[in-house]
């Protein structure tokens, strides 16, 4: 049995879930509300204060998706109740972050200055210049978001410049040395 996929995710309060026909399953609480399909095969009762997935075999596949809809499920109900966040900081002379209305500006050493338009459901914020929030309901998204915005100026090893995850750590390269005795 899958130990993920076999323990129940408690229900907190004010959050209600509800599963239509086909596996649908549609949670609500106070930051919004989120819906996902999962396959049929996997089952998933919702009791008084927690809930249940269940498979209906030992096949591998079964096996595998029975603790993937367990922690799909179990992110759904963390980001109604809390949100999710991804904390980005920014490293080298002149790169900065500045928010334009809803809209993040980021300058990286480029020739032009970087506009990124968060979704509907995504919210984008800078604490300083150098540090960069990305936060809303779904998990994935955020995640998602949060690459995006790395992928712009991936951190590079000689002098770690660029954009990271906060906590992330660089493997920092040694530069080219000069010859001794020649």
């Amino acid at each position: 049995m899958s130990r993920i996929g076999k323990k129940p995710i408690p229900l907190p309060d004010k959050v209600k879930v509800s599963v239509a026909a086909g596996n649908e399953i549609t949670v609500t609480g106070p930051r919004g509300e989120l819906t996902a399909q999962f396959p049929r095969e996997i089952g998933v009762e919702v009791q008084e204060q927690e809930i249940c997935v269940t498979r209906p075999t030992d096949s591998g596949r079964h096996r595998a998706l029975h603790g993937l809809v367990r922690s799909l499920v179990a992110n759904m109900i963390t980001g109604v109740s809390e949100g999710f966040q991804k904390r980005l900081e920014i490293q080298g002379v002149g790169y900065r972050a500045e928010m334009d209305g809803k809209r993040l500006r980021l300058r990286l050493g480029f020739s032009h200055e970087v506009l990124i338009e968060p979704s509907e459901d995504l919210e984008l914020a800078t604490e300083s210049p150098t540090l960069i929030v990305v936060s809303g309901n779904d998990k994935c998204a955020v995640g998602q978001m949060a690459a995006n915005i790395r992928k712009l100026r991936p951190v590079e090893p000689y002098k770690g410049k660029g954009i990271r995850y906060v906590g992330e750590k660089v493997r920092r390269k040694a530069g080219k040395q000069a010859k001794i005795g020649a």
